[in-house]
C-alpha cells in the first residue's frame, strides 16, 4: 500500500494532490510514500529517490523517520514510476519540472512540520543540494548527489550535456548485458534517457556558478559521500562543498563512507553486499541527528 497512515480526510491538502497524481499507469510499486501521522508535527522529512528509480528506495528510511514521531513523504519524481518498465515517460523530464516539483515538495512539508528537513540520493540528491540553495530548510543531506558523470571530467560536462539536448534523446541501458531483465532494487525503470541527464546536469552547473557567491538558506547541511562512488562526480560534489563551506563554516560537513566497495546506489533496500544495511545507520544520523535511537 504506497499510502502508511495517511487520510484523505486530513488538512494536508497539497499532500492530497500530490498522491492523487498518481495515476492508473504508475505502478503499486512506483507511488507517492506518506507516512503521516494525521497531524501537524514538529519536524517533517520529504526524501527524494534517484533516477528512474521510485520512491520504495527510501521506504526503510521513510519507515523509521516515521515512528521516530516525524511525518514523512517519499515523492514520486515526474515522469517517474510508471508500470511500464519501459515507458518512454523519463525523455520527457526537464530541468523546470525538477524545480518546480522541489518548490511544491517544500510546501507539502511546511504543511505537514514546522521544521523541514530534505534528504536524497543521486538526482534526488541535487534536488536536495537545490533546495538546500534556495529555501529556508532546518536540515538537508545531499546524499551522493548527481553533478557530473565520475568519468567525465566536470569541466566538460557542459558540453557534453548540450551536445545531448541538440540531438534526438536516446535511451540506455544501466546494465547493457541484462538489458530489461536487470532485477532492479529501486523498482524502477532499467533505461536512462540521455536529455533526463543533460537537463539534470543544467541545474548542477548552475547551482555550482550560484554556490560560489550564494550561501546556502539552509540551517545545517550534510553531503554524504562513498570514497568509492563508480557513477557522480565526487570532485564536483567537493567543489559544492568548498563553496557552502566556505560562505557557512559552522554548519556545511561533509560524511565519506569509507569501506563500501565500489556502488553507487548505497540506499536501496535489497543491494549486493548489504549496502543498505551498512549505509542505513550512517543516513540515519545524517537526517536525524539529535535522535540516539540508530538502528544497525
Amino acid at each position: 500500500m504506497a499510502v502508511k497512515e495517511f487520510s484523505l480526510t486530513t488538512s494536508f491538502a497539497r499532500l492530497e494532490r500530490l498522491i492523487a497524481r498518481d495515476h492508473p499507469g504508475v505502478a503499486p510499486r512506483g507511488r507517492t510514500l506518506a507516512y503521516v501521522h494525521g497531524a501537524r508535527r514538529e519536524r517533517s522529512v520529504v526524501l527524494l529517490h534517484g533516477m528512474s528509480a521510485s520512491p520504495t528506495q527510501f521506504e526503510r528510511v521513510g519507515a523509521e523517520l516515521y515512528a521516530r514521531g516525524y511525518n514523512v513523504v517519499v515523492p514520486r519524481l515526474p515522469h517517474h514510476g510508471h508500470a511500464d518498465p519501459l515507458s518512454p515517460a523519463l525523455e520527457r523530464l526537464s530541468a523546470a519540472d525538477l524545480c518546480d516539483a522541489v518548490t511544491e515538495y517544500v510546501a507539502i512539508a511546511r504543511e505537514l512540520g514546522d521544521r523541514v528537513t530534505i534528504a536524497g540520493f543521486s538526482l534526488g540528491g541535487l534536488l536536495t543540494a537545490f533546495a538546500a540553495q534556495r529555501f529556508e530548510l532546518e536540515r538537508a543531506v545531499p546524499i551522493a548527489p548527481f553533478f557530473g558523470i565520475s568519468w567525465i571530467p566536470n569541466r566538460l560536462m557542459g558540453p557534453v550535456a548540450e551536445r545531448l539536448l541538440s540531438v534526438p534523446n536516446r535511451f540506455h541501458w544501466w546494465n547493457p548485458i541484462l538489458r530489461e531483465r536487470q532485477f532492479l532494487a529501486t523498482n524502477g525503470y532499467p533505461r536512462y534517457a540521455t536529455h533526463a541527464i543533460a537537463h539534470s546536469y543544467l541545474i548542477a552547473r548552475s547551482l555550482l556558478e550560484e554556490a560560489r557567491t550564494n550561501a546556502p538558506s539552509a540551517r545545517y547541511v550534510t553531503i554524504v559521500t562513498n570514497a568509492m562512488e563508480v557513477a557522480v562526480n565526487n570532485y564536483a560534489i567537493r567543489r559544492l562543498y568548498d563553496s557552502w563551506r566556505r560562505l557557512r563554516p559552522e554548519n556545511v560537513e561533509l560524511s565519506v563512507l569509507t569501506g563500501l566497495p565500489l556502488s553507487h546506489d548505497i540506499v536501496s533496500p535489497m543491494r549486493r553486499w548489504r549496502l543498505a544495511d551498512r549505509v542505513h545507520p550512517h543516513l540515519l544520523r545524517a537526517i536525524d541527528p539529535q535522535s540516539t535511537a540508530i538502528t544497525a
